[in-house]
């Protein structure tokens, strides 16, 4: 400073004053006249700390003090009231105690006034220094920004001695700290008022830095001296600085709060450490009179204390005076202990805070996706391989996964190879700070991951539900899709407000849907595994050799992907356009979005003739990769008519000008967008809109309106609530009942086991697309007690039974006759109780390999059958309708258990291989290359999780999915079973019963019928169109015994899966065509045709439901008898045995009776009878109202 004078600039000239120099240098401090100070040079750098001590002693002594005079006065007065009391009650009268000690009222208003006036006084400061107000946050940031300011000036006059002569007025940098000195002290005035206790607020940290560097400016400005002494204090006003942070809302994290907190405290501790060494060191010792003192830099302080801390100590520096190596010795104790603990948590908080911390930052023109829940190594790597599939066109996505766990090293790993599309963020979605991380406002899509293997489904529902919550209150339209496990959960996701199917919200409960796909195995074998294979991403996998594999893998590269129809198919039928498209573009369409004349849009499965294509249809297609279905768009007749290799099909100059003229929709348009989702009041109907197919005025007059046959919304047969114990068989009872063509579903449970849901298993079985004769009998085998609390949710539905029991006692299933079942269902409850992923399904593979195991006699079969009055499977096998089954020659009975038709419910891929004993499936295979899941006998809920991606990139083919497995479940369904948890009955009216005509998923047997001819070395694509066109059926599928490519003769019954196979592809007669069938509306028996037995309607109820063999044209020996003599026999027969009793009822008073009249007949009178049933399939359909039971 150009005011400060060292000892360097003593000047003696003659033009100064003289000056007295005492013989100890190290007490001068030099003078002139232009600084008046002590003439002598004394140093008085006691008079600087005396004054900070009487300050702080003298406050200390007062407040002391005050506290003892306030307590003697209140001791006084507590004795005064005493003797008061005393002499009251010794009837002392009016006599008065001492003046002090006598409260009067007056006295007692004053103080009352002086009291209350005080408290405002005090409630006035305690808000001013409040950080609850602004006027607070302000004075508190100002307060602490200006002891950030004291201390920088400490440092400016650090380089200066410790003492020295100073002129207040041309002291520019004293001046200022005056000033800050003023505010503190002010400052300080407000917080000793509106502190509670002022003893502990003397003693305060802040107040005793307050103490030592207040009061000392003060002085310097009277002596006109300047001593640094303990300015150095402010450095621990850096301990508030996390705080003022918060009261700015700059710290909002943990971390982030402890990482400043601990920095602050390691700093100021220095700072205030290295500032007394800098004293004690320049200053010297006062019993050494100064004289051991060494001119040492603040800074170089700084250096000594950080070497000490760590324990270094180079010597280059070091203290020299006692107070100084005092200090040092107090100090490594503490520095060494703070220094070791803070500062690897301070790194350790640096390095985390780095890796998963910071805020997502997008790339312009690239959307990004937010995905959390349930993220393991599983979860992820199943997720990235078919989210980011090379068969998908243009996957321009980032992943953004969050989760509140950091991720292993294998984890770690998987992201790292996957680093230009994933990035990975610890936190969760419920705190709003983390959902600002990533973008959630901007996210196309928020994706939530539920872990299908938890012990508690329930429980993690809720969980999946609170993310979704907390998601939709931070961003309403953000489009969420979640993985749901249980049925009646998706119940809670209406209740959110801002949930809207309609905008894309969507909840893929995976209960629902693995159900749905083992019920529709029981109607079509194998149709689960080909399902699973569409909306799943697989590359294709060339074998050479003739095997079944090579066909099942040629299938399995087919997924399902949406398309805009180009505009020369506009008008033209849907089997007009399924054919052409088929033929010339090799790709097979299943269905289309309709536009009704209210514009509003449905999902239409094979809809039939009646149906025209319009401008800007969207056509569901089964192809084997995104380019391919682009042809369906880029056709053109003028251009591409004469082309014969599909691929030469891509975009014309006539495409090009339709391009440019201005369309109302987009072909290019993101599909989740359009169709179906853009319309308020849609919902994914899957019917015929033909009028014609209403029933008529005749038929409205001849309903039975007191009759409720089906649920309100007509997708399901329903019947009256049933008790429990009417549907209960016992062994005997069961024996008695000869079940035949049936469903028979194992399950194991108990008491404590999560529900599954057996409501999703049962109400696609219960379709009403199918007559109420095709329906097939349900018999559950399990404990008494699971199945008591599923059947809240069974008692609506018809033909169903309980046999309480085992699934792994073979006498139970004997006595529900599993060798005569159309399939074996084998459920569990208890797979996510087990520890060991190994033994999650022990359960299910000691079911199917129990009863793969079994023997059976034929001749049981044959007494029962005949004690009953119907031909069981293989008996007179001259009749045609009891030729074809599976495509092959029924077998006189299943003898072996190997035979009997199974699909198991596996939690564990791996436990895939235990199931098939013969097979030489890898351990390590992947669940959809074993023979087990290709033979349609294993399903595991793993293959779901391809819906998420396939969801995101089109959520109409999750609508077409969700329909064709749950049998025609509708938003609207699912809303009345979240209100009632129940299907309600309703009246059949026309609009009901015109939900009932929609297709079903069946299979096709080639061995006889119309297609014979074809089946015998035919060519797919010829069948496909002539199935298309005479019956409006459309093939997507084979269904092959597994060793038919043998030259030899096989005794082997598995089958395999082939999807959509090429036009050439050559047939045998033992294929099995999986085709979508239309409602056939004259497939109903009355009542009374089927009143003469329980199962004289064996060979009908099960090709309806399974295998459908539609009889031939030709002039066959067996199909000869015109329709004119089929009716006479039929009328005939019906006469016969119309009053008879029927064996089933679905009426409680009735169910299940034990003495019934049966009169014999013959097998050649039930061939009869089955072949009108199997025939009548080819009546033309007529309005016809069903009246069944």
């Amino acid at each position: 400073m150009s005011n400060n004078i060292n000892a360097n600039n003593l000047n003696t000239d003659s033009s100064s004053s003289p000056v007295n120099v005492p013989k100890m240098d190290a007490l001068i401090i030099p003078v002139t006249m232009e600084v008046p100070c002590d003439s002598r040079g004394q140093r008085m750098w006691w008079a600087f700390l005396a004054s900070s001590m009487v300050t702080f002693f003298g406050g200390l002594f007062i407040i002391l003090l005050w506290r003892t005079l306030k307590y003697l006065w209140t001791v006084c007065c507590h004795c005064g009231v005493k003797n008061k009391e005393a002499q009251k009650i010794n009837g002392g009268g009016d006599t008065q105690a001492d003046g002090a000690c006598k409260p009067t009222d007056e006295k007692e208003e004053n103080v009352a006034a002086e009291v209350g006036w005080m408290t405002s006084v005090k409630d006035w400061a305690g808000v001013m220094i409040s950080a609850q107000t602004l006027t607070g946050r302000v004075l508190v940031v100002l307060v602490f920004a200006l002891s950030i300011g004291a201390l920088v000036i400490y440092f400016i006059d650090s380089s200066n001695p410790i003492e020295s002569c100073q002129n207040f007025y041309k002291d520019f940098t004293l001046q200022i700290d005056m000033a800050f000195n003023v505010f503190f002290l002010l400052y300080f005035g407000l917080r000793f008022i509106a502190a509670n206790d002022k003893l502990w607020f003397w003693l305060e940290v802040n107040s005793v830095v307050d103490f030592f560097t207040v009061p000392p400016v003060f002085v310097s400005v009277y002596l006109n001296r300047s001593w640094l002494g303990l300015r150095f204090l402010r450095a621990l006003r850096l301990i508030q600085f996390s705080e003022i942070l918060q009261f700015l809302n700059i710290l909002k994290t943990s971390n982030s709060i402890k990482l400043v907190n601990l920095c602050s405290i390691f700093i100021s501790t220095w700072l205030t450490a290295a500032g007394f060494i800098h004293l004690v060191e320049n200053s010297g010792d006062p019993w050494e009179n100064f004289q051991n003192n060494q001119q040492l830099t603040y800074w170089e302080c700084v250096y000594l204390l950080m070497v000490t801390m760590s324990t270094v100590g180079y010597g280059d520096v070091y203290a020299k005076t006692t107070l100084g190596r005092l200090f040092m010795v107090f100090f490594i104790l503490g520095g060494l202990a703070m220094f070791a603990r803070y500062v690897p948590e301070i790194a350790a908080l640096i390095l985390n805070r780095k890796k998963y911390g910071g805020t997502f930052n997008s790339t312009r023109g690239r959307k990004h996706i937010v995905v959390c829940g349930h993220i393991t190594l599983e979860s992820v790597s199943n997720f990235l391989k078919d989210f980011l599939h090379k068969d998908r066109d243009d996957v321009n996505v980032e992943i953004v996964f969050l989760h509140n766990i950091s991720p292993n090293l294998e984890l770690e790993a998987l992201f790292k190879r996957h680093f230009t599309q994933v990035e990975f963020y610890q936190g969760s979605v419920l705190n709003p700070h983390d959902l600002a991380r990533v973008k959630i406002e901007s996210a196309d899509a928020c994706l939530i991951l539920a872990n299908k293997y938890c012990a508690d489904p329930d429980a993690e529902d809720a969980s999946n539900i609170m993310r979704v919550i907390s998601i939709k209150n931070y961003h309403p339209k953000i489009r969420i899709i979640t993985q749901m496990l249980q049925y009646h959960n998706k119940a809670h996701l209406l209740n959110i407000p801002s949930w809207n199917w309609k905008e894309g919200d969507d909840a893929i409960c995976l209960a629902e849907l693995k159900l749905g796909f083992i019920a529709q195995s029981c109607l079509a074998p194998g149709l689960s595994t080909m399902l699973a294979n569409l909306f799943s991403m697989r590359s294709f996998i060339k074998i050479e050799e003739d095997t079944w594999q090579k066909y099942y893998l040629e299938g399995v590269a087919n997924e399902m992907y949406t398309e805009y129809l180009s505009s020369a198919f506009v008008g033209l039928s849907f089997p007009a356009v399924c054919e052409l498209v088929f033929a010339k573009l090799k790709l097979l369409m299943i269905a289309i979005e309709y536009k009704s004349e209210k514009r509003e849009s449905s999902i239409l499965i094979n809809p039939g003739n009646h149906v025209k294509i319009q401008e800007g249809t969207l056509g569901f297609f089964i192809a084997s990769d995104a380019k391919e279905v682009k042809r369906a768009f880029f056709y053109c007749k003028a251009c591409h008519d004469d082309i014969t290799d599909p691929k030469r099909i891509k975009k014309c100059g006539c495409k090009r000008l339709e391009d440019e003229q201005p369309s109302t929709l987009s072909p290019k348009k993101k599909q989740r967008n359009g169709g179906m989702r853009n319309s308020p009041n849609s919902s994914p109907k899957l019917m015929r809109h033909d009028p014609l197919l209403i029933p008529g005025n005749e038929q409205i007059d001849n309903m039975d309106a007191n009759v409720k046959k089906y649920d309100s919304t007509g997708m399901f047969h329903w019947c009256p609530a049933k008790d429990i114990e009417k549907v209960i068989l016992t062994r005997s009872e069961a024996a008695m009942t000869v079940l035949s063509g049936h469903v028979v579903v194992c399950i194991f449970g108990d008491v404590k086991s999560a529900l599954i849901g057996l409501r999703n298993l049962v109400m696609p079985l219960r379709a009403s697309n199918f007559h109420y004769h095709e329906l097939k009998h349900i018999v559950f085998v399990g404990s008494l007690e699971y199945l008591r609390r599923e059947w809240e949710t069974l008692h609506n539905f018809p033909k169903v039974s309980i046999l309480p029991g085992t699934p792994l006692s073979r006498a139970d299933l004997r006595a529900v006759n599993i060798n005569l079942c159309d399939m074996c269902v084998i459920l569990s409850a208890n797979q996510n109780n087990i520890d060991d992923a190994s033994l999650q399904d022990k359960e299910c593979v000691l079911a199917s390999l129990n009863i793969k195991s079994m023997q059976f006699d034929d001749s049981i079969g044959v007494l029962q059958a005949n004690s009953q009055g119907f031909t069981p499977p293989g008996m007179d096998r001259s009749s045609p309708d009891n030729s074809p089954v599976h495509g092959l020659l029924r077998q006189p009975s299943i003898t072996t258990g190997a035979n009997i038709p199974i699909i198991t419910e596996l939690v564990n891929d791996s436990n895939v291989q235990f199931l098939d004993q013969d097979d030489d499936d890898d351990p390590d295979t992947e669940l959809y290359l074993t023979q087990p899941f290709a033979c349609g006998t294993a399903f595991a809920v793993s293959v779901l999780d391809s819906l998420m991606s396939a969801t995101y990139f089109n959520d109409n083919i999750l609508t077409l999915i969700r329909t064709l497995v749950t049998g025609g479940a509708t938003p609207e369904l699912e809303a009345l079973i979240a209100e009632e948890n129940a299907l309600r009955g309703g009246y059949s009216t026309p609009q009901t019963l015109a939900n009932r005509d929609r297709c079903r998923v069946a299979q096709l047997a080639l061995y006889d019928g119309p297609f014979a001819d074809l089946g015998d070395g035919g060519c797919y694509g010829d069948l496909f169109c002539k199935a298309l066109k005479t019956y409006n059926m459309l093939c997507f599928g084979i269904y092959r015994l597994r060793d038919a490519h043998l030259s030899t003769p096989s005794q082997c019954t598995k089958r395999y899966v082939i999807t959509n196979p090429p036009y050439e592809f050559e047939l045998v007669p033992t294929d099995l065509i999986f085709c979508l069938m239309q409602f056939d509306h004259n497939a109903d028996q009355s009542r009374a045709s089927l009143s003469h037995s329980s199962h004289s309607s064996y060979s009908s109820s099960k090709k309806s439901s399974s295998v459908h063999s539609i009889p031939s044209t030709a002039n066959r020996p067996n199909r000869t008898k015109t329709r004119d003599s089929r009716e006479k026999q039929n009328a005939t027969r019906m006469n016969r045995m119309g009053q008879e009793k029927k064996w089933f009822t679905d009426e409680p008073d009735n169910a299940y009776p034990r003495n019934i009249q049966i009169k014999p007949m013959s097998t050649h009178m039930a061939n009869q009878i089955n072949q009108y049933k199997s025939t009548s399939s080819l009546i033309p359909p007529i309005r016809e109202v069903e009246d069944e039971c």
